[in-house]
């Protein structure tokens, strides 16, 4: 989650079930732009964007000149915060080029704030560059249609490019995955950033996905003394070698990995069944020795550690550290409810001694579940499904 890189964030639509026309509707749409896969909210914004960022590719604009103005201009009204001259304000056009503009710059700020914030200008040379500036038209020349046709203004040109461009370009879709560069609407923004802040805090998700995804491939999740999680063919399952029936190079490598903290493989397999010293020295300046085949003895000590790998009982960590599982902690005697007035007293048997004097109690496995305390509203993915039986056959990975 902190490299943007590592992930990709998509969005999809939540709908409910509208109950005149029996038909699911979507709670907020979202349109996509096949142009440059750009996600909106609205067909008319994605229309307008489209529009916007690729009109050389459906028109061609041409200036024609036209007769000025009628009438004597003494000042015209200037935009204070863009410069832009929008014209006399008893011009015909001026309210319509006023609100345009505000509505292109400014939607944020309250229209009358914005209109406060105009400024009349009476200088000669600005009133000369308006009137210079009104003196010609735009016509615009439709492209990318079998026969050409002329539009005179932006009105006309909108409801062109609604009507033959945009079902082909904007389409309303269920879900979707912009590009990580990709320019959203403020509203997306804000979803965007507020489920980062709030996956990095917990990436509750993050491990759903990733548990679901693992246990497809066999792998299972487990805690290390219940803080990290860790994803490996197997939970931990205790195996007590005093009391179960195993192969004496079984006991070996449990002693082994019990009374040396952090071993790994190699140092394992060196411990219990050493390589024997090469019989010919090295030639000098000759090619290097081929690799030493492994003995019998090694490949029986591979064998069993795959065999404890896949059943759980040796977990195989990324760095390669190995480790058993742990013994799992006596499940507490439940305290024996008292007797109501009136019942029958069941009668108690004998108990029968346990083997060596010792109370036998049940044990449960502390090391298999992903649960653990999250914050208010989320909870944890459920564990995932115990794994198949292992072969001895099938490499032995984890994370």
């Amino acid at each position: 989650m902190q490299k943007p890189d590592r992930y990709n964030v998509g969005f999809k639509v939540i709908k409910r079930r509208d109950e005149a026309t029996k038909r699911d509707i979507a709670v907020q749409p979202l349109v996509v732009c096949n142009l440059d896969d750009t996600l909106w909210l609205s067909e008319s914004a994605a229309s307008e964007h489209a529009l916007k960022a690729h009109f050389d590719t459906f028109y061609q604009t041409q200036k024609m000149p036209c007769d000025p103005p009628k009438g004597v201009w003494t000042l015209v009204a200037q935009c204070g915060m863009t410069g832009e001259l929008l014209g006399p304000p008893n011009f015909h056009g001026y309210q319509e080029k006023l609100r345009k503009l505000h509505a292109d710059r400014f939607s944020r700020m309250n229209f009358d704030m914005y209109k406060s914030r105009v400024k009349i200008v009476k200088d000669e040379a600005i009133v000369k560059q308006w009137t210079e500036s009104v003196s010609f038209r735009f016509e615009y020349t439709a492209l990318n249609v079998p026969e050409p046709k002329v539009l005179q203004s932006m009105e006309e040109v909108r409801a062109h490019f609604a009507e033959v461009h945009q079902p082909s370009i904007i389409k309303q879709v269920d879900t979707f995955t912009p590009k990580a560069d990709a320019k959203l609407p403020a509203a997306l923004q804000t979803l965007l950033r507020v489920s980062l802040d709030k996956e990095k805090r917990f990436p509750i998700r993050i491990a759903t996905a990733l548990s679901n995804t693992f246990a497809s491939m066999g792998l299972q999740f487990f805690k290390r003394d219940k803080t990290v999680v860790h994803v490996a063919v197997a939970r931990p399952h205790y195996l007590d070698i005093e009391n179960s029936v195993v192969s004496e190079t079984t006991k070996k490598i449990i002693e082994h990995v019990n009374t040396n903290v952090g071993t790994n493989r190699k140092r394992l397999v060196e411990t219990l069944a050493p390589t024997p010293a090469p019989t010919e020295a090295p030639v000098e300046g000759g090619a290097a020795p081929a690799p030493t085949p492994l003995t019998q003895e090694q490949q029986t000590v591979l064998n069993d550690l795959h065999w404890l790998i896949h059943q759980g009982h040796v977990i195989e960590f990324a760095s390669g550290m190995l480790e058993t599982a742990k013994k799992p902690a006596p499940r507490p005697t439940p305290t024996p409810k008292a007797p109501k007035k009136g019942d029958k007293q069941p009668a108690q048997p004998e108990a029968a001694p346990s083997e060596g004097g010792a109370e036998t109690v049940a044990a449960t496995d502390v090391a298999a579940s992903l649960a653990q305390e999250a914050p208010e509203g989320e909870t944890e993915p459920e564990s995932v499904a115990p794994p198949a039986e292992a072969t001895p056959e099938n490499p032995p990975q984890a994370a």
